[in-house]
């Protein structure tokens, strides 16, 4: 995994929850040092729950600066994800105490950014540090905040399945209808279960 694309200060953002049902898009923008590496830092999804919250807490320790945002599911409604999810990475790099010089994206979409040159990379998560680090801090953020969602909405297993489609949060919908933090653009049933008989 490479630290750095260029030579300039650099960012790195990403987000968490794109796929969801309910629940906010939230994305994270990290600075790392030129010289840091982790033998264990890499894309979110490839860790597990342990060695994400470590990650975290020595992202945030270590870090030059890092910014956490979330879009809530009302404004994803409004702009759709793509759009949402942007607009997170754009209010995680806000958020920091310094301004990186460039930023590098994960993903293939980003808009620009005050006058700051931005690289889209596929699968960035995966291949510079400064983007797995704001991978783990969106990923473990958005988590810890579901799982206060499932304390006021246990119907729906948001303490397993963080707000994404699986068979347990699409029958609590089916069941017990959708809440306020749902995102009401998307197909929150499949349409064989959505149809009056």
């Amino acid at each position: 995994m490479q630290t750095q694309l260029t030579q300039t200060l650099e960012c790195g953002t990403d987000e968490a929850g794109r796929g969801c049902l309910a629940g906010p898009v939230t994305a994270a923008a990290v600075i790392l040092p030129a010289s840091y590496t982790h033998p264990l830092l890499n894309d979110s999804k490839k860790l597990n729950a342990k060695q994400r919250q470590a990650l975290r807490e020595e992202i945030k320790n270590v870090a030059l600066a890092y910014g956490i945002a979330h879009v809530s599911p009302k404004r994803i409604d409004e702009i759709n994800i793509l759009n949402a999810s942007i607009e997170a990475m754009q209010l995680a790099i806000d958020a920091m105490a310094r301004v990186p010089e460039t930023i590098l994206v994960d993903g293939n979409k980003f808009k620009p950014y005050q006058d700051i040159p931005h690289h889209c990379i596929i699968g960035g998560d995966g291949k510079y540090r400064n983007i797995a680090a704001a991978s783990i801090l969106a990923k473990t953020t958005r988590d810890d905040l579901m799982l206060d969602y499932h304390q006021k909405h246990p119907h729906y297993g948001w303490d397993t399945n963080k707000g994404y489609p699986t068979a347990q949060h699409r029958n609590g919908i089916r069941i017990h209808g959708a809440v306020d933090i749902h995102r009401k653009t998307f197909a929150l049933l499949p349409k064989q279960l959505s149809l009056d008989l």
